[in-house]
């Protein structure tokens, strides 16, 4: 699934999230949130040529199971995923670099 500057319509459940198979991004953060619009151009930049890599953006807000189950405090805040498992997470991310960093623990060597 290639980069995704959409929010899903439906998110996912935790249950469906924990299936994934292979590298994914969850994106939680909202359209309107100033940090989350800041963000987007790093975030597409570092996904945009990771077609390996699941990117499932979901709005996140009070009474949205997925992001209470991650626990997710700050938007934006990725959740970089292997197999369904959380292997790393960035809040707020600042530069590109953080991103890659963060992606390299979930994709194999090339």
């Amino acid at each position: 699934m290639p980069y995704h500057a959409q929010h899903l319509a439906e998110p996912p459940t935790r249950e469906t999230v924990e299936q994934l198979q292979g590298a994914a991004v969850l994106e939680f953060g909202t359209p309107w949130c100033g940090h989350c619009q800041r963000a987007q151009p790093l975030i597409e930049q570092a996904l945009k040529d990771q077609a390996g890599v699941a990117h499932l953006k979901v709005e996140d807000g009070p009474g949205r199971p997925l992001g209470r189950s991650y626990r997710v405090k700050l938007w934006p805040t990725l959740v970089f995923l292997r197999d369904g498992q959380e292997v790393a997470r960035l809040v707020r991310p600042q530069t590109d670099q953080d991103i890659q960093d963060a992606l390299r623990a979930i994709t194999p060597p090339a």
